[in-house]
């Protein structure tokens, strides 16, 4: 059973890939409120879904915290950007989405406002709710139209892809939230899906701003949950077999960031390097086991400390600084 941990008020929202704000760079501020899906898809780069076999905790961030934080942050991106709530769950799992959506539409720096989300708690009430939040586009997965399989990659059996489908139309024709359909390439399980979902896309209107469909290509990642029957691709080959539906479809499908508007702004920076020793301060349980949540001395970074440490305060030495994305282990 997964704890579920609260971060402080007084915990700083950046430094971590599971909750908080990600910079990497762009007018594109990624925004994790919560970790928490309801889903145990069979090919999740996160694990996540109540049959995680890694995670020990999930995590969830008070509203007027990262609202906060987010404002804090719009100082330095001034303008034209996109709030993109893109948790490594489902943000629909967040209880205050709603209000998250409508604190985001009053910031003038924010001028796009999208989620993403595999659709599985969406109905119409909520969606008319979203709307009139100002939510912008919403990024929906779904990975193949046929019943059963849909069930399968979603490792759910109450799982009802028809019922998505109905929400995907129902945004496309009675709402001013644009669509996009994201599905996830699993190879070679859904190779006989992805066309289908394209005409799908194009048949209910999808995409009237933003592009109609942007394919994702399934990873392995260390942590991530996977099938024996999972063939990874290859960059080279998932581009090129874009490539050729292009070509059948008449439709883009090679998408840059340019057709969203993402360019590149100024951003924090944490100014760590790998390999330099510094001083944490242990505030709760990690994400996966086998680690814990931690503070840098100066309580300006959230970061991740892999190992099993019984001390409060410790000195670490960093391994990862990307993205401001920071991961220590202890110096013994």
């Amino acid at each position: 059973m997964k704890k579920l941990f609260k971060i402080p008020e007084d915990a700083p929202l950046m430094g971590t890939v599971c909750f908080g704000i990600i910079d990497r760079g762009t007018n594109v501020l990624q925004i994790r409120p919560s970790t928490s899906c309801p889903l145990n898809c069979i090919f999740c780069s996160t694990d996540a879904g109540p049959k995680s076999k890694n995670r020990q905790t999930e995590y969830i961030v008070d509203l007027h915290h990262i609202i906060e934080w987010i404002k804090e942050l719009l100082k330095i991106k001034n303008y034209s950007v996109e709030a993109h709530i893109d948790t490594v769950g489902d943000p629909l799992t967040y209880p205050w989405l709603v209000d998250l959506i409508q604190s985001l539409k009053d910031m003038k720096e924010i001028s796009v406002i999208s989620i993403q989300t595999r659709g599985y708690l969406l109905n119409e009430r909520l969606i008319e709710e979203l709307e009139e939040a100002g939510l912008s586009r919403i990024n929906l997965s779904i990975d193949a139209l046929d019943e059963e399989l849909a069930k399968k990659l979603s490792g759910t059996k109450f799982y009802n892809v028809r019922r998505i489908m109905e929400i995907a139309e129902y945004i496309a024709k009675n709402t001013s939230i644009d669509l996009l359909l994201a599905p996830v390439w699993v190879h070679p399980l859904n190779d006989g899906e992805i066309e289908k979902i394209i005409e799908y896309a194009r048949k209910i209107g999808a995409g009237k701003k933003w592009p109609a469909i942007g394919i994702q290509k399934c990873e392995f990642h260390k942590f991530g949950r996977r099938t024996k029957e999972i063939k990874y691709m290859t960059w080279y080959e998932f581009y090129k077999r874009l490539r050729d539906l292009e070509r059948i479809k008449g439709m883009k499908l090679i998408l840059k960031p340019s057709d969203f508007g993402i360019e590149p702004r100024r951003s924090i920076r944490s100014g760590f390097r790998i390999g330099e020793k510094i001083k944490v301060r242990i505030i709760g349980p990690g994400w996966f086991k086998g680690e814990k949540l931690a503070v840098t001395h100066d309580n300006k970074w959230c970061l991740t400390v892999i190992g099993d440490v019984e001390e409060e305060n410790i000195v670490i030495k960093l391994i990862r600084v990307k993205d401001n994305i920071l991961i220590g282990v202890p110096i013994i």
